[in-house]
Formats: structure tokens, C-alpha cells, sequence
């Protein structure tokens, strides 16, 4: 039976099932971009980081995240490549959802988060743990949920952002809304550069050499309502950059990267008695350019279509009982320097329920049937429950099984790649408890994460110099997560304290003079601490920051010379609003105020003490 014909199938049998059941209640307007994370994630940590926090930070996901999460980062430089470590696991092991869309790479399976801007979107969602039911592949550690919500009122408003920085940076967005009860238009343009030669902290004549970069994105989303019943919802985005990888050494070759990345969604739902149906309609473009020697026109390059088809058919049981069945399918389409043309189908099959028992009670269960042509076809389930014992606490069970699905290089990579590979599968538990009163909220969460079918790259037998994907190692991640927030007030003083803590311990089983013993995984910490605290009087705001990683192997032996040192990070920024009806800020921040000497990753050197100075005018 090929992959369309059972594709059909399921789709025609969760239909009839759903469909089985009718009535006349009208649901309420949806207006968020990816309701599905709020209805059936209740149990899970969640963490949304707003425009105010946004525009606080740099503007690269990484630094974002990175000042704000438990999540680590392996950043090879400013600007370079970055890749996330969310709870132990891999850069691959991390979703990235854009509108509802998976949109991590299908050539290295993972987002590269400086190629990720922050200011084209309304709000940005950290979800913690397993969600490969509701967003497939890679969602294993968690999943990063970047949202372009609509709003449908009369409104018309600008907003310009513009800072400029030590060596040579300068960043610029601007957005703007137009929108009434009927329609909804949102736009926005950014645009990043730098020099990037800063001098290396210390006592050291060296400059980082080679690290210019400069990315240009632009997001547009429409929202138009037909009637109470029918909305039409277009989202689309592009992505265009260029980076020199900074040198390791003086006599290393100069490089740079390109990216052009597209992303297209039309979104159509509509509401019928106790149905809500929508049917996404998606294509997603990627390609690079990879130059060896910036002087020579040689490069490698690589180019990925996907285009994919999702429907979401939702129905209110009652006031307390909601199911939901999903169906997708996706074509991939690739070729590139060291990929033949090549092409991947992959359907699937959900099932989602909620359940409110009382009014401290409620509980989620989901099912997925994965299908495809490549690989195995991975069944999975989650659940999760959640229970408030009192007006002030309330406990958190979640259990799930994931997966993490092969990549184009790591199946098609020519003559290296395996196409017998299976997909990583997860299973997990985890048991959070929240404590919260009036302005103060904090979060404890627990968890086990065992992980089979690790794919690895590894040198082939009796060759040491060309290596091949296979499924090697067992991989055991658990560890303890708090999230912490308290707004005091005083008077006039308005005072946001955040804080997190993540202690990490990932271990892959390895075999040594016949002996079976865990190691800590490379780029992974045992302690990360981020701590944030936000002044505002009148007129004035103002910040600190703090970062703590903790020190990280280098090599998968967890030999001691190899130790990625600990480090310290402090930022410090404030501003004044000049206006009196609309809001006219001018600020300044001082970034690693401490002047700290750091690498995330050995010979991978970031910068010391620098300044940035911004406007931000919303009218």
C-alpha cells in the first residue's frame, strides 16, 4: 500500500469518527496562530516571552533564549552557528515551530538559532519536554514556538526600533498593524549587520578576524473573516543572510555562508456548531551557499522544497470534553553539491483529547501514527495530567513517547549516508509543581528522558577518515528545572524579578575495557542559572541580566584537559520615554559589563565589555 493510499485512509477514518457526533454549539473565535499549544499542552511547563522581553534583548533567537531559558547554547562565536541543548539532548533534538509549522532543517535536522530573528514576531513560546504528537520530528527536549498572532479591532500602529553598537553594529526593525473587526494586516522588516572584529578580553592583541555578518528578514500576515464563521489567515516569510565564520587561527582559510529561506502559510478555519475545522496549506524553501575560501568562487550549496498539507478538525464534546484529529502530509524535494535529487513523503495520523474532571482536575491524551516512505513508521503517545490541590498549589504528571526522524544527510549524504536508518525514539516522564500568589509564581519540574537509536556519525570499518550514520548509543538525560517570576510593587516603583535554574545530567552508555559506564554528553552543563530584574518609575526603565553556564566536556570521554571553563555574564540597560501619548524611548545597554573572558566552545572566542545605544518609537 503506498504512502498516499494509507495516508487517505486515515484521514477518511478519523474524519467519520469525528464527524460522528454533532450538535449546535457555536465555539468562540480563535485568534491565536497556534491554539493547539494552549489547549492540549495545559500540563506541560510553558514559558511565553512577550514583546517587552523581546525588545529588551538582542535581537538573535540565541541570545534571547539564552538569557531568558534553561536552555544552553553551543555558539561557535557571535553570529556563528548555534545550536540549542534543551534538557540534555541535541541541537536536532529541539523543535522549532513557526505558526504551527515544524520548520527545523531537513538537511542537518535542526534550526541554527542565529538565523533566527526575534522582532517579527508578536510572542515567542518555550515549551519543556516531549511534543513530537503535536509537532513530529525533533520536538524531544522541547519545542520553541514562534507566533505571529492577529488581533481583529480597529486599530492602526507603528513601531521602529533602531540601536547601534560596538564594532560596528547596528540593528533596525519596523512593524506596523492595520486592522479592523474585519481584517487584520500585520508587516514587518529587520534588518542586522556587523563588523563583528572585536579585540579579545584580556590582555590579548588578537582581534576576532573574519566574523562580519548581516541578515535581512520580512513578515507579513493577513487575516481576513468572511463572516462570524470563516476565516482566511496568510503568513509568509523570508530570510536572507550572510556570515564570515570567524578564524580558529591566523592561518586559517577565510569563509562564509550563505542562507535564503522562505516560508509561506494559508491558513483557512471555520466554525460550524461544535466543529472547528482548518485546513493549512504550507511551502517551505531553504538552500545555502557554503564558500571554502571567500577568494575563490568554488562553494557547495544545497536546496530543500517541502510543501506540506495539514487539517485540524476540533470538536466540543460538551463544556468539558474536546477532541481534535490531525492529519498531515509532506513532500520533500532536495538536491544539492552532495546530494543526488532525492524526495521524502511523510503522513501521519493524530488524536488529541482533553478533559476538564473538575474544576482543579483535567487531564491530556494523544495518540500519532507516523507514515513514510524512508523509514520506520513510529507510533506515539503522550499524557499528561494536572491537579490543584489548594489556592495556591497545583501538581503537574506528564508521560510521553517521541521521536526524532532521520535527515537528508544523514540518509541521502552521497557515500556516506544509510538510508536503513531508523528514528531515534524517546519515552519520558516528568512531575512539575507550581506554587503562586498574586504577582509571584514558581515552578519545580522533574524529570527521566531515555533515549534509544541515537543517531551518531562514526568513522566506517577500516576507514578512519569516512564516516556514516548509524544507531549507536542509549542516552539517559533527567534532571530538575525552576522557573521563577514576583512582580512587587511600591508606590510608584514597579519592580519584575525572573529567575531559572537547570541542572542537567545526560549521559550516553559506552563501552570501556569491557566496561559499560555513562559519560556526560559534550555541550552539555550540570548548571545553568539566569537571572533578570526590571525597574520602572514614571518615565524611566531600566535592567540587569545574568547568566551563569556552567563548565562543559569537549570531547565525548569527559577527559578533564578538555573542560569548556564556567562563565559569568552581566548586562545592564536603561531608557526614557519622551512621549506623552505615544511612547518615544531612548536608551542604552551595556552588554558582558563584567568584561568576562569566555568561550562557549573551545577556540570559539566571544566578545568582552561592548555598548549599544537605541531608539524605540511606537506611534
Amino acid at each position: 500500500m503506498t504512502l498516499r493510499i494509507r495516508f487517505t485512509f486515515f484521514l477518511l477514518m478519523l474524519c467519520q469518527f469525528i464527524l460522528a457526533q454533532s450538535d449546535s454549539i457555536k465555539l468562540k473565535e480563535v485568534i491565536v496562530s497556534d491554539s493547539n499549544l494552549k489547549k492540549y499542552s495545559s500540563s506541560q511547563s510553558i514559558q511565553v516571552l512577550n514583546d517587552s522581553i523581546i525588545d529588551t534583548n538582542q535581537p538573535s533567537l540565541t541570545s534571547l533564549l539564552n538569557f531568558n531559558t534553561v536552555i544552553y547554547f553551543k555558539e561557535n562565536g557571535l553570529g556563528m552557528t548555534s545550536a540549542p541543548s534543551f534538557r540534555g539532548t541535541t541541537g536536532a533534538q529541539t523543535a522549532v515551530i513557526w505558526n504551527g509549522i515544524n520548520i527545523n532543517s531537513q538537511f542537518l535536522g535542526q534550526a541554527d538559532f542565529n538565523t533566527i530573528g526575534t522582532r517579527d514576531f508578536n510572542s515567542i513560546t518555550v515549551k519543556a519536554g516531549g511534543g513530537s504528537v503535536l509537532y513530529g520530528s525533533s520536538a524531544i527536549g522541547g519545542s520553541i514556538h514562534l507566533n505571529n498572532d492577529l488581533r481583529f479591532k480597529n486599530e492602526f500602529s507603528n513601531h521602529v526600533f533602531f540601536s547601534a553598537g560596538s564594532y560596528d553594529t547596528y540593528s533596525a526593525n519596523y512593524r506596523t498593524i492595520v486592522s479592523s473587526e474585519k481584517y487584520s494586516l500585520q508587516v514587518s522588516i529587520s534588518r542586522n549587520s556587523s563588523e563583528n572584529d572585536f579585540k579579545y578580553p584580556g590582555n590579548s592583541d588578537e582581534r576576532n578576524t573574519n566574523g562580519e555578518y548581516y541578515n535581512t528578514s520580512m513578515n507579513t500576515t493577513f487575516g481576513y473573516k468572511f463572516n462570524a464563521n470563516n476565516i482566511i489567515k496568510a503568513y509568509s516569510q523570508f530570510y536572507d543572510s550572510e556570515r564570515h565564520f570567524s578564524l580558529t587561527s591566523p592561518n586559517a582559510l577565510k569563509t562564509k555562508y550563505n542562507d535564503f529561506n522562505t516560508r509561506n502559510l494559508l491558513e483557512w478555519e471555520s466554525l460550524f456548531n461544535r466543529f472547528t475545522s482548518k485546513l493549512r496549506v504550507a511551502h517551505i524553501g531553504e538552500s545555502y551557499k557554503y564558500f571554502p575560501n571567500i577568494n575563490s568562487k568554488t562553494f557547495t550549496y544545497g536546496k530543500v522544497e517541502t510543501s506540506i498539507i495539514k487539517y485540524d478538525l476540533a470538536f466540543d464534546v460538551n463544556d468539558k470534553i474536546k477532541l481534535n484529529s490531525i492529519v498531515d502530509y509532506s513532500r520533500n524535494k532536495g538536491y544539492g553539491s552532495s546530494i543526488d535529487n532525492v524526495k521524502r513523503e511523510v503522513g501521519s495520523a493524530s488524536l488529541l483529547l482533553h478533559h476538564l474532571l473538575t474544576e482543579k482536575w483535567d487531564y491530556n491524551a494523544s495518540i500519532r501514527q507516523e507514515i513514510t516512505d524512508n523509514y520506520g513508521n513510529p507510533f506515539l503517545f503522550s499524557f499528561g495530567t494536572r491537579y490543584q490541590f489548594t489556592d495556591f498549589y497545583r501538581i503537574k504528571l506528564n508521560a510521553s513517547k517521541n521521536f526524532r526522524m532521520p535527515t537528508y544527510n544523514d540518509l541521502f549524504w552521497e557515500g556516506s549516508g544509510n538510508p536503513n536508518l531508523k528514528p531515534e525514539t524517546s519515552y519520558q516522564a516528568e512531575i512539575g509543581n507550581e506554587f503562586f500568589r498574586k504577582n509571584f509564581s514558581l515552578s519545580i519540574t522533574a524529570y527521566y528522558n531515555s533515549i534509544k537509536d541515537l543517531l551518531r556519525w562514526v568513522p566506517t570499518e577500516g576507514s578512519g577518515d569516512i564516516w556514516s550514520p548509524e544507531n549507536t548509543d542509549k542516552v539517559r538525560a533527567y534532571g530538575a528545572e525552576v522557573l521563577l517570576e514576583w512582580k512587587p510593587k511600591i508606590g510608584a516603583h514597579n519592580f519584575t524579578v525572573n529567575g531559572t535554574y537547570a541542572y542537567t545530567v545526560s549521559e550516553s552508555k559506552q563501552s570501556i575495557k569491557n566496561e559499560l559506564i555513562y559519560k556526560q554528553l559534550i555541550y552539555v552543563p550540570y548548571h545553568k542559572l539566569t537571572g533578570s530584574v526590571t525597574y520602572n518609575w514614571k518615565k524611566i526603565s531600566s535592567y540587569f541580566q545574568y547568566l551563569y553556564n556552567g563548565e562543559v566536556y569537549s570531547t565525548p570521554f569527559n577527559n578533564p584537559a578538555t573542560r569548556v571553563k564556567d562563565y559569568n555574564v552581566g548586562n545592564l540597560g536603561a531608557d526614557y520615554d519622551f512621549g506623552t501619548k505615544n511612547s518615544y524611548k531612548i536608551g542604552f545597554q551595556v552588554l558582558n559589563l563584567w568584561n568576562e573572558n569566555y568561550q562557549p566552545v573551545i577556540s570559539r572566542q566571544m566578545p568582552g565589555r561592548n555598548y549599544t545605544i537605541y531608539i524605540n518609537l511606537n506611534f
